[in-house]
């Protein structure tokens, strides 16, 4: 589904940040920006005037004003018409300049938004690229529950039932961190960065069967919640008779494979379930295993070599 946001979404999330006004009242504002619009024509969907890969959010800073007051009357009224005629979504005007009359009575008359700031135009750039890419992004929302574990994010899976929010609860009490239960969000920041995090309804609640919905951050604190996170581990509860754990390669390296979120492969570990098993240790270890052989440290390949090595010297 292609993601999209309105002109007067993008104004109130930012007015304040980016100290943005009308020149005209809600002119435009329900044109939308669209995620994949001209996607092939150019990187971004903001930047200053051009009339030849025309932006959706084109701004105007100073060398603009002035490149139009250079114009020749003729000249600049078809240069005006011709910008209108691209459609752009929003024309930002920088720095507080004032607003060329003929500019406004062009966008009034043709539905765009007019938008001033007392920014500069490089400021208003970097943010509205920003913002952009995160709001027009790729996104997934995945069962499971998203937590912060020694500062890696790791998302639980596993079948309805399989205990997932009640290992969630014991890792939170051991000091770990809550982002999403349930419903966790999934954005694709970064060609390989997927950000989660956890829907607006959904925030600071974890269901326990039997006990039913818990607010974490009134039981335990505003620091066994977080906003967001970087999606880093896969951690599945499969129950141990699923799990062919009497394979050589599984006993050595474990359970590993990898699960594709948003066309990221991201490392995936199973973790059998059986009565009496410690889950809570086990996450934490699978955890700081990951880190380890992210550093380059692999327990299963060391051991390997001091068999072989062994095996050497005996000979």
């Amino acid at each position: 589904m292609t993601r999209s946001i309105s002109v007067a979404a993008l104004f109130d999330d930012l007015s304040a940040r980016l100290r943005l006004s009308w020149a005209q009242p809600e002119n435009g504002g329900q044109t939308s920006i669209d995620a994949s619009e001209h996607r092939a024509k150019r990187p971004t969907l903001v930047g200053y005037l051009n009339l030849i890969h025309p932006n959706k959010i084109q701004i105007f800073g100073r060398e603009e004003i002035l490149y139009l007051d250079n114009l020749a009357e003729r000249t600049r009224r078809n240069t005006l018409k011709r910008i209108i005629e691209l459609k752009p979504a929003v024309i930002l005007v920088s720095r507080g300049q004032p607003v060329p009359e003929d500019l406004q009575l062009a966008a009034t008359k043709e539905g765009v938004a007019l938008w001033t700031s007392p920014l500069r135009g490089h400021e208003l750039l970097t943010y509205l690229q920003y913002h952009l890419a995160r709001s027009l992004a790729e996104r997934i929302t995945l069962h499971g529950v998203f937590l912060e574990v020694y500062s890696i994010g790791v998302l639980l899976t596993g079948a309805s039932g399989s205990g997932k929010s009640e290992l969630a609860l014991e890792l939170i009490t051991r000091g770990h961190r809550l982002i999403a239960d349930d419903a966790a969000e999934f954005t694709l920041i970064a060609p390989d960065v997927i950000d989660g995090t956890c829907p607006e309804l959904l925030r600071d609640c974890l269901e326990v069967r039997g006990l039913g919905v818990l607010n974490v951050r009134n039981m335990f604190g505003d620091t066994a919640v977080k906003k967001n996170k970087y999606l880093r581990l896969v951690l599945h509860l499969e129950l141990e008779e699923e799990v062919n754990t009497n394979d050589p390669e599984t006993r050595l390296f474990g359970n590993i494979s990898s699960r594709s979120v948003l066309g990221v492969e991201v490392p995936q570990m199973a973790i059998p379930v059986a009565a009496g098993r410690n889950l809570a240790v086990l996450v934490e270890a699978a955890v700081r295993n990951h880190v380890l052989k992210s550093g380059g440290i692999d327990a299963a390949r060391i051991f390997i070599d001091r068999q072989a090595h062994q095996m050497r010297r005996v000979k």
